[in-house]
């Protein structure tokens, strides 16, 4: 049975995050360290990441934030092929978060090829680290089916994301994409049901 890896964002997901909620209750998912939270750089959390994959074998990943860009840069990477779905929540835009938090990360450009794995990314009306109408087009340039929960801020604790079991239904759905169990239509309206409104489709 494939491991769920989570990989938070920037500052790491605190006490009381959906994330470290995730990791109490689902007994398979196990969390993405890294040497530092508050200054990352690629390079480095990337070999992190690629680290935990190699150890793992075939994985699915649960993202926030940053973490999103992170799985997005192994797009073209050979360790790729071993990421069964990624559920993207929140992705951040590279620009706005850098300017939002001034010389704190070093990731280079947005990543936009095409994710070589089933993906769904869950994003938020006024999320503050990433437009709409930017995460649309992210959307498309990664080929990940895109729902919106409305205006739901960074999908965070601040936003009032503490525990977020409705996590666990999407990626039980993606998980039956990845396995070819479900046809899109199909996995999309149970999101669309459970989750809010299906904006995109690959």
């Amino acid at each position: 049975m494939a491991k769920t890896l989570i990989i938070p964002g920037l500052f790491g997901s605190g006490a009381g995050h959906w994330q470290r909620h995730w990791l109490d209750d689902q007994p398979r998912a196990t969390l993405v360290e890294q040497d530092d939270w508050d200054h990352p750089v690629l390079e480095r959390w990337r070999d992190a990441l690629e680290r935990t994959i190699l150890r793992h074998g075939v994985v699915d990943v649960v993202a926030h934030s940053l973490g999103c860009i992170l799985v997005a840069s192994l797009a073209r990477r050979p360790l790729a092929r071993q990421i069964r779905s990624a559920l993207l929540v929140a992705p951040c835009d590279l620009d706005v978060t850098g300017r939002l938090h001034p010389g704190s990360i070093a990731f280079g450009a947005m990543p936009e090829h095409p994710l070589p794995f089933p993906s769904l990314i869950v994003g938020s009306l006024n999320d503050p680290y990433m437009s709409f109408d930017r995460l649309r087009h992210i959307s498309t340039r990664w080929g990940s089916r895109l729902v919106d929960l409305g205006h739901a801020g960074h999908i965070n604790v601040a936003s009032g994301f503490g525990r977020w079991s409705r996590g666990y239904d999407l990626l039980t759905v993606l998980n039956g994409i990845a396995r070819r169990e479900q046809p899109p239509a199909s996995a999309a309206q149970i999101a669309e049901n459970r989750e809010g409104r299906v904006v995109a489709g690959r």
